[in-house]
């Protein structure tokens, strides 16, 4: 296990003013899982006189529906959660992405390889990775073996013929310091991940040409001056590829927050394909969003079972103390909300 003196561990920072941040994607409408984020990330900012912002994750071709990202902002509004910032569309910040791509990429900062270029091209289909059987990651994505990593040029010319590479970024490998990455999380306490032996060298571009979640993602909180992130603790083990590619770009650490996901009686995690459980069905259901807020705030310790309340209500019971008292994923049975 890493200890203290061989991890590159979080220190607190300056306190600064919580800027908390919504940070949706269109691909359907919200179900109680996201309102379960939204609202706590919300509170967060909220009860310590902060901010948030709204940024629309819409990289992904398949999920650029502008009718969808209102519906979602008509939800939020709803429900009581506003925003101060936004929204911003992460469609329009393609040259911001690929200008933080092209830094990566020139030799000036490395992975503790003198003279290796951070990114390379990478050629491994879906299906070969499959093939390969590596170990998973802790949020499900396979850890890369470096297939890709030592091709020489004229190997990459030859295969770039045939089909368009992502783009990977390294990360050290075991035993350096900078492998592993430590931080502490405001609901699960401190959390440690190797990168080489947890996650691999990890994309920052697809072979489609979009640009990858992690990538995206350090980008926008940077510049949007966001410096609390909450969302559902299956994003837990993004943290690391995150605070790696901030320090590599030179920006400050947000603080994390992770809070548990509502999942179905059989254990699956609630999506937006659980269309009785989206918010269009169930604002046709509930007049007001109090009983929704608080069959969900019952379940984080912050109101009474069967207590309707609103999300302004709930910001002065608000602690993150609470929350991980309470970070067990919340069961979503017919009892869950009220009749």
């Amino acid at each position: 296990m890493a200890t203290e003196n061989d991890t590159n561990t979080q220190r607190p920072a300056t306190p600064k003013r919580v800027v908390g941040r919504f940070a949706p994607t269109p691909s359907g409408r919200m179900h109680l899982g996201n309102v379960a984020s939204c609202l706590v990330a919300w509170l967060s900012a909220r009860a310590a006189g902060g901010r948030m912002v709204l940024r629309i994750e819409d990289l992904d071709p398949r999920a650029q529906g502008r009718e969808a990202a209102r519906l979602i902002m008509d939800d939020l509004r709803w429900l009581g959660l506003d925003w101060d910032g936004g929204p911003f569309w992460q469609s329009e910040r393609e040259e911001v992405y690929e200008a933080a791509i092209e830094r990566l990429g020139g030799s000036g900062i490395e992975a503790g390889r003198s003279g290796l270029r951070l990114t390379y091209p990478c050629f491994c289909t879906r299906s070969e990775l499959h093939a390969a059987s590596a170990p998973h990651a802790s949020d499900g994505t396979y850890v890369y073996a470096g297939t890709c990593r030592g091709l020489s040029r004229d190997e990459v010319e030859r295969k770039a013929a045939a089909r368009p590479p992502a783009t990977r970024l390294r990360v050290p490998a075991p035993g350096e310091p900078a492998d592993v990455i430590g931080f502490r999380d405001l609901a699960f306490g401190e959390e440690r991940e190797s990168l080489s032996r947890e996650c691999g060298d990890f994309l920052v571009r697809r072979s489609d040409g979009v640009v990858a979640y992690q990538l995206a993602v350090v980008v926008d909180d940077a510049e949007m001056g966001v410096t609390q992130v909450v969302r559902g603790r299956d994003l837990l083990g993004s943290v690391a590829r995150q605070m790696y590619l901030q320090r590599l770009l030179g920006y400050d650490h947000p603080s994390y927050g992770h809070v548990p996901l509502l999942v179905a009686p059989d254990g699956r995690r609630l999506s937006k394909r659980e269309h009785d459980l989206d918010l269009g069905v169930l604002r046709e259901r509930f007049s007001d969003p109090e009983p929704l807020l608080g069959a969900i705030a019952s379940h984080l310790g912050l109101a009474e079972a069967g207590e309707p309340v609103s999300a302004d209500e709930l910001v002065g019971r608000f602690s993150w103390e609470t929350i991980a008292r309470h970070r067990e994923d919340i069961v979503v049975d017919d009892g869950f909300l009220p009749r």
